[in-house]
Parts: structure tokens; C-alpha cells; sequence
């Protein structure tokens, strides 16, 4: 059995959505500090309260995007929906901005060989990583799905998607309407995926990636795993 870690690193300001507050991770007390009677010392960080429940690589609740109040939370979100079959479809490197459209959509799948089935997790390789990550344009300039390409998806019968992006569709008012659709369609999406090049071409795998049981939670923060039998 391979584990692939599609998880990115949690650290001090780490990369993050303009609208959300940054991660601001301090030491609580190091091993000089603390000692015990019998001469043990530890270590402990403190995560205080800017951790945003979308730090990281992190995946959105109901709630986040939908306003009916019954909308669920991340701690009501069955688990079922975050241990799932996956396939990874590569996209290439859309332009700056691009709205992924269904026919490329249907190429990139068609390319891939696979399948998408009822339930399925489906993961967007688009190199935002590769060429954004670490500059100004991470925040502002990646692309992402048109919301046509989001009820594609949806029309296939899949729980969630994935992106590398800060959000699903480009900045704007393109992102609102992807985020609406997953409301209306009853599906959500991952943000800030990481190394899907590693599993670009290696056919299906299981996902695993559970959220933080964190009450009445807009999103969580997620390990993003792909595990090849």
C-alpha cells in the first residue's frame, strides 16, 4: 500500500484566502522552560484564535455557502463523504484567471481513461502550485472551474471536488456562483490541495481526508491522503 500526502504544510502565515485570517502559530513554552521533577522537558505550540477553520488544505461545509439555517456544519457532515473512491483529472495549465469549461472537462476525463462514478471524489490538477504558489498572483490570478463545469460534475453524481486554488472558480463573481452551485447541487469542494502531480495518471485510488469535529464549523482543515493498494 502507497499513502500520497496532498496536504500542505500548516505553518506560520501560511498561504491563505485574502478574505480569511492568516495562521499565526507562537511557541507556549520550549524545553528549556519546562522541567519536571525527574528532569523530563517538553514542548508545546500554541495555535491561537486567527486559525481560520479554512487554513490550509481544507474543505468547506454546507454551511460556508449555503444560508438555509439547516445547512450543516462540518461537525454534522457525514464522514462517509471524506473516505471515497478518487480519480485525479489534469486540467494542464489553464491561463491566469481561466474559467475550466465542460468540453475541457470532458477532454481531461476522456484523457484520463476513468470514469466518474456515483460518489466519487474527483480531484483538478490546473499547476496553480507549480507556477503561482509562493507570489502575489496565489492569492488573486489562479484559475479554476466555470459553474457549468461545476454542474458537469455534479450531473456525474459526485460528493465532492478539489482544487490546489484558494477557492474553486477565478476571484469574483464567478467564485460566488461556483460556491452557489455546490448548494444547489448538495455537493462541496477542497481547497489548497497539494503534490497532485503525484497522482496524475495512476487511475483510481481512495481519498481519505476527514475534517476537524469543530462545532458549527464553516470549514475545516483537512490531511488530504490518496492511498494506492
Amino acid at each position: 500500500m502507497e499513502l500520497v500526502d496532498l496536504s500542505r504544510e500548516l505553518h506560520h502565515r501560511t498561504a491563505h484566502h485574502p478574505s480569511h485570517p492568516p495562521v499565526v502559530m507562537t511557541v507556549w513554552n520550549d524545553h528549556s522552560e519546562i522541567k519536571s521533577a525527574g528532569g523530563f522537558d517538553f514542548t508545546s505550540k500554541s495555535l491561537t484564535l486567527s486559525l481560520s477553520d479554512h487554513s490550509g488544505t481544507h474543505v468547506d461545509a454546507f454551511c460556508h455557502f449555503d444560508p438555509d439555517p439547516e445547512a450543516e456544519s462540518i461537525d454534522r457532515m457525514a464522514l462517509e463523504r471524506f473516505y471515497t473512491s478518487a480519480i485525479c483529472l489534469d486540467l494542464g495549465e489553464p491561463p491566469p484567471r481561466h474559467a475550466v469549461t465542460v468540453a475541457e472537462m470532458e477532454a481531461a476525463l476522456a484523457a484520463s481513461g476513468e470514469e466518474i462514478r456515483q460518489g466519487d471524489t474527483v480531484l483538478l490538477a490546473m499547476g496553480v502550485n507549480r507556477r503561482m504558489f509562493g507570489t502575489p498572483a496565489y492569492g488573486h490570478e489562479f484559475p479554476g472551474l466555470a459553474t457549468e463545469s461545476v454542474h458537469w460534475l455534479a450531473d456525474r453524481g459526485i460528493g465532492m471536488f478539489g482544487v490546489e486554488a484558494v477557492s474553486p472558480a477565478p476571484e469574483g463573481e464567478l467564485n460566488f456562483r461556483a460556491h452557489r452551485a455546490c448548494a444547489e447541487r448538495g455537493i462541496t469542494h477542497m481547497e489548497c490541495l497539494a503534490n497532485l502531480e503525484a497522482v496524475i495518471g495512476r487511475g483510481r485510488f481512495r481519498f481519505i481526508g476527514f475534517p476537524l469535529r469543530i462545532r458549527g464549523g464553516t470549514g475545516s482543515p483537512i490531511r488530504a491522503v490518496a492511498v494506492f493498494e
